[in-house]
């Protein structure tokens, strides 16, 4: 089975995606920074399939990719008033913040772990998927494991094709930094990486010190 390559502003580009997600396909779609391939977050068996078609370590956790920020109540046991803010000053944009996940969140995505890390992302065809499909997405890059994060459709086909059901093609991701990884289950927060936001910035919006 080839991959199927759609132009993400195709008409109906966005239901055809969704469609294949609620059938337990999976799909790669553009973000803010290289081209993601996704699977429904509430769905263990297909986000199993991330591994698969990856070849990528089970022991790895899958962040999840959130739209609207509302979503953040069903992935997290609690939302601290610190994520609150975070979001309200970086999202969508480049920051994930670790959080205790929801009973609700598999270990598929945690690879057993008690936390997760969300995102929003600033791309209008992600949050476009997301809204649509109305839950997170489970996602990571679209290449194969160690493989080189693609930056357009035809580089995610290079590696992924025949491995998952289609490429929406949203023209070249801008690539570039990566998110900063903050973690909000630690007192002080702890910067597990530093990416698109400073240190300086984060203390900022928390009005105090973080490790990292």
């Amino acid at each position: 089975m080839r991959t199927e390559l759609l132009s993400a502003s195709a008409p109906g580009a966005i239901e055809r995606a969704v469609d294949l997600l609620r059938r337990g396909e999976l799909v790669a779609f553009p973000t803010d920074t290289v081209y993601g391939v996704g699977a429904p977050a509430f769905s263990p068996a297909t986000v199993g399939k991330l591994f698969t078609a990856k070849i990528r370590p089970t022991s790895r956790p899958i962040a999840l990719l959130l739209a609207p920020e509302d979503d953040l109540k069903r992935v997290a046991a609690r939302v601290p008033a610190a994520a609150v803010r975070l979001g309200a000053r970086f999202w969508p944009g480049g920051l994930t913040l670790i959080l205790r996940r929801a009973a609700d969140v598999s270990d598929a995505v945690t690879a057993g772990g008690e936390t997760v890390g969300v995102r929003v992302p600033d791309h209008p065809v992600s949050l476009a998927l997301i809204r649509r499909l109305g839950e997170p997405l489970a996602a990571t890059s679209a290449n194969l494991s160690g493989g080189q994060s693609p930056l357009t459709a035809e580089s995610v086909l290079a590696q992924l094709d025949g491995r998952i059901a289609l490429v929406l093609d949203g023209g070249r991701c801008p690539g570039g930094v990566e998110s900063t990884v903050l973690d909000l289950t630690t007192d002080p927060p702890t910067i597990r990486r530093i990416g698109a936001v400073s240190k300086a910035a984060l203390e900022e919006v928390l009005g105090r010190g973080i490790d990292g």
